[in-house]
């Protein structure tokens, strides 16, 4: 039964919620400090995103078409979701600490609460899969787990109206050539994890960044572009190379002495800002300074000076491999199956929860130069687990990362029933021990089961 419109309690999207007034770099700092936690309340939460399609057309859903995403967003409300509005539109949903919202093409994402243990999150992205399909059903679409859309031109997809999309749409095309195809045409998995103090966030940023590479060759699952095999793995990755370098990719400086918050304040500071939200509205700020709005000069907004919930809008629009806010994301992972989105957590879980397992983890890569990590990040995109490292493949630190994760899982000891934690990077495990990355078996099943035609991924690979 169709959600009634207008009969809802709306919930518009926040502005300023931290009205902290910013006058100085060390407010900054200890933003980012506050995020340290004890181990015990280390949390795990994870981000999918996913394509919708109609199902007999294999057109992107637009926002306003009788099955599209407005429709959708309204249908899971029946689900006990409250909508967030911007204007007279509704543009995401929440529940507790969930959130589902809409990535510039119509991606739908599922933000997942910080959870204690992998159970708990996989239980989480199965009952939002669940909804989906139910309502899929009903409305006559489907939704894609692929890190790119496999037909569709980027001209060719509709956009979402969310104000600060329209602002980054101007400014991707100055800054990078493929800025609009990451923006409508890509989908990923992120992990989101705790750390302890500052240098527990140091190792683990260090670990994690040096090994984004080896989670995209696991990961990896854009074969496709426009219907036919685009040279790449993972095409998604590669478009990240030139999207806006000034926010995304590697981090050199992470690799440096003297790595820390403070560091990463200063990093973030010099990156241009995009927006600034007042009264429900997006301010254009594209291109100005941070540095400038806490001085009172931000030409978008003069003689105003920033608020706590600026910079967390901020740093929201820094797209590096790994980034930090009052916890760490990781965001190496292209769009996957239904199987695969818990796999992710669960590899990071396993790395970075138990003590030996991380130091295990930083004794692999301690000793990796700043041009390896480039080299490989480089030639992964294109060849997966074959891509050259030392005297080996991507796929030997492959099988060393998941054996030390398996232990961590194995040691942290959460049970559902009989089954630990482990299980959950099964999937990767055949990955990793048959040397063939998702892309691949894509490709394979495009050249002789399906013959050169791309439709079949519609239903084979649909949730």
């Amino acid at each position: 039964m169709r959600a009634a419109r207008g009969a809802l309690t709306t919930v518009s999207i926040p502005s300023a919620q931290n009205t902290t007034p910013v006058t100085c770099r060390s407010q900054l700092v200890e933003h980012l400090e506050s995020g340290c936690k004890p181990p015990e309340e280390w949390r795990v939460g994870t981000e999918h995103e996913k394509f919708a399609y109609d199902a007999v057309t294999r057109a992107p859903l637009s926002y306003d078409a009788p099955n599209g995403i407005r429709v959708i967003l309204e249908e899971l409300q029946r689900f006990g979701w409250q909508p967030l509005m911007e204007g007279d539109h509704v543009i995401g949903l929440k529940k507790d600490r969930q959130h589902v919202s809409l990535e510039p093409g119509g991606q739908v994402e599922l933000s997942g609460a910080p959870l204690k243990t992998l159970h708990e999150a996989c239980r989480e992205v199965n009952a939002h899969l669940d909804q989906c399909q139910e309502v899929a059903e009903e409305l006559g679409i489907i939704f894609l787990g692929l890190g790119l859309r496999p037909l569709d031109r980027r001209q060719d997809v509709p956009w979402m109206p969310k104000g600060r999309y329209r602002i980054m749409r101007e400014y991707m095309q100055k800054v990078g050539t493929m800025g609009l195809d990451m923006m409508v045409g890509t989908c990923t998995i992120q992990a989101n994890l705790d750390f302890g103090s500052e240098a527990d966030m140091v190792k683990k940023f260090r670990v994690a960044q040096a090994l984004q590479a080896v989670t995209t060759a696991l990961f990896a699952n854009s074969p496709f572009s426009e219907g036919k095999p685009n040279g790449y793995l993972s095409m998604r990755a590669h478009i990240w190379t030139d999207t806006d370098n000034d926010r995304s990719g590697l981090l050199k400086f992470v690799t440096e002495d003297g790595f820390g918050f403070e560091r990463y304040v200063d990093y973030a500071l010099d990156v241009p800002m995009y927006f600034v939200l007042r009264d429900g509205q997006y301010v254009d700020a594209s291109g100005q300074s941070f540095r400038d709005f806490m001085a009172g000069r931000l030409p978008a907004l003069p003689g105003e000076i920033p608020t706590l919930s600026d910079w967390e809008d901020h740093l929201t629009t820094l797209f590096p491999d790994v980034r930090i806010k009052k916890y760490m994301e990781v965001r190496g992972a292209d769009g996957a199956s239904w199987r695969r989105i818990c796999a992710l957590p669960a590899l990071w879980t396993g790395l970075f929860y138990v003590e030996s397992q991380l130091d295990a983890a930083w004794e692999m890569v301690r000793d990796w130069t700043w041009e390896e990590q480039v080299r490989m990040k480089a030639d992964v995109p294109r060849l997966g687990l074959k891509a050259p490292f030392r005297s080996g493949t991507v796929q030997d630190v492959a099988r060393e990362m998941l054996e030390i994760s398996c232990e961590g899982l194995y040691r942290r000891r959460y049970y559902d029933g009989s089954l630990d934690e482990v299980h959950f990077l099964d999937s990767l495990m055949e990955i990793a021990m048959s040397g063939r990355t998702p892309a691949e078996i894509l490709l394979d099943r495009w050249e002789n089961a399906w013959e050169g035609s791309i439709d079949p991924v519609f239903s084979e690979f649909s949730f």
